[in-house]
């Protein structure tokens, strides 16, 4: 670099040397040359299995991708907070400034939700919810009152839209670069729940309190586990020598699928609502949800056994409700996330069923890697139809879709072809976004490269590919960028 030396020097793909270029060739019209610069990182991720059943309390394991974000924060002389990410198309900005005094950061306490009006207003920008909103949850959270200016800068190579926790890792990322330029001392399990109050409260999406923890916690090449109740980091889980996962994005971005995630979500809410009285739990009103009293399963569904919920409870719902009948019967349930609509009708049995059995997949799936030695071929068998069985889980609950069927079932053709492919599965909330491919190392990627092929041919979508891993925020650490002399 011309004109600062890093205090490290990462890997050539972690993105973090290219953003030490964009940071040279801004001096001084961005940065100044005179001042330290803070560098964090955090990568994207992989949903291996779990996903929607976090939000029920099931274990879930993630890996973290190579792709990342990179963000440099250094403070300015005078009150403007300024956020740049560079662009090549004209879809949004690439510059936005804000004055501290209008964003609540000055002498006034922080109003996050007049801020997060003010940063959703105009579509360009709305990508500055996860950056802005970071400084402003920082500054909520920990009264942190600052005396000048920022000058932020955000490189990330995260496709958004795809499934790849894009938001996680730009949010993730920001928050660690802001607390180490602040001296500001977060756990990563704290930095994760910041992270899904950012998105939540000031971006307003939906997110995963896991999709951030495995941007935190997340070693390279290792499986993440985290047990959602409400965020519990359980280790890494590394994988044999000889296997490998990747994605492939299905070109069905999430956000217009966003709505039938909610209905998911809340007719898993419903059925929990209903077992309490199945089970003879008494409820309680807490004012922000309906709740069980000394409940057994501590408010998560994955806390019952599969089995039992076979046995006992599976007939005890119905297959759906309207949100009508469910209000004048219930009253309410306890996810405050997942509103559920009068003249909606949703499929209770179904999503009540998916966190359960989901748990339970993944605890098997997570028992078989560690088992110790070498993996036998019919455990690699049973990862992969434990992936597909989640697959058909999915679309039982009405998250599946035309575009990521059709990758699972090319994905099978090719298993029964001898392809060294061992299952496949959609990722994160369904309903399009990627698709995990489990096998062979090397030869799962040449699987995956067949099956973008026919999928270019079959829809003229050609998808990203996603192979790599990287080490999620904590063990990638802080970079400082020092002015040279």
């Amino acid at each position: 670099m011309n004109h600062f030396q890093p205090s490290s020097l990462p890997d050539e793909g972690s993105g973090c040397l290219y953003l030490f270029q964009l940071v040279d060739r801004a001096v001084p019209d961005y940065f100044a040359p005179d001042k330290r610069i803070t560098v964090a990182r955090a990568p994207g991720r992989i949903d291996v299995m779990g996903g929607i059943a976090e939000y029920s309390g099931s274990l879930v394991l993630q890996l973290p991708t190579s792709e990342a974000a990179c963000v440099a924060v250094q403070d300015r002389d005078d009150e403007l907070v300024c956020v740049w990410s560079p662009t090549r198309d004209d879809t949004r900005s690439q510059i936005v400034k804000w004055g501290m005094r209008d964003l609540g950061l000055r002498d006034q306490r922080t109003d996050l939700e007049v801020a997060g009006m003010l940063l959703r207003a105009d579509p360009r920008d709305r990508w500055t919810c996860y950056v802005l909103g970071a400084l402003l949850m920082l500054a909520e959270a920990r009264g942190l009152r600052i005396k000048r200016g920022l000058a932020i800068l955000l490189r990330s190579d995260v496709p958004e839209g795809k499934g790849i926790g894009a938001s996680s890792a730009i949010t993730v990322a920001t928050l660690r670069a802001l607390a180490e330029h602040y001296g500001i001392e977060l756990t990563g399990q704290e930095i994760a729940l910041l992270c899904e109050r950012v998105e939540r409260e000031i971006a307003r999406a939906q997110c995963s309190v896991a999709d951030a923890m495995t941007a935190v916690f997340g070693k390279s090449d290792e499986l993440t586990a985290l047990r959602c109740q409400p965020c519990a980091h359980e280790g890494s889980i590394a994988l044999p020598e000889d296997m490998e996962i990747v994605g492939i994005d299905s070109g069905l971005q999430h956000a217009a699928t966003d709505s039938t995630y909610l209905d998911v979500r809340a007719a898993a809410a419903m059925g929990a609502r209903m077992l309490l009285d199945v089970r003879g739990v008494k409820v309680h009103d807490s004012g922000n949800g309906r709740w069980g009293e000394d409940d057994p399963w501590r408010g998560y569904l994955a806390n019952c056994a599969a089995m039992e919920f076979r046995d006992r409870f599976d007939a005890a719902l119905p297959a759906s409700m309207l949100g009508a009948e469910f209000a004048q019967r219930f009253g309410g349930h306890a996810d405050v996330h997942a509103a559920v609509d009068a003249q909606r009708r949703y499929p209770v049995r179904a999503a009540t069923r998916h966190p359960i059995e989901e748990n339970e997949r993944v605890e098997r799936f997570r028992a078989i890697l560690q088992q110790g030695g070498p993996i036998a071929e019919n455990d690699r068998i049973d990862l992969g139809e434990l992936m597909f069985a989640s697959h058909r889980s999915y679309t039982a609950c009405g998250l599946g879709h035309a575009r990521t069927d059709y990758i699972l079932e090319q994905a099978r053709i090719r298993r029964e072809k001898g392809g060294m492919l061992y299952g496949a599965r959609v990722t994160g909330r369904g309903s399009g976004g990627a698709v995990a491919l489990l096998g062979k190392r090397v030869h799962v990627w040449h699987e995956a490269l067949r099956i973008k092929k026919a999928l270019l041919e079959a829809t003229g979508h050609s998808a990203t590919i996603f192979r790599y891993s990287s080490h999620g925020s904590l063990p990638f650490g802080v970079i400082q960028l020092a002015p040279k002399a």
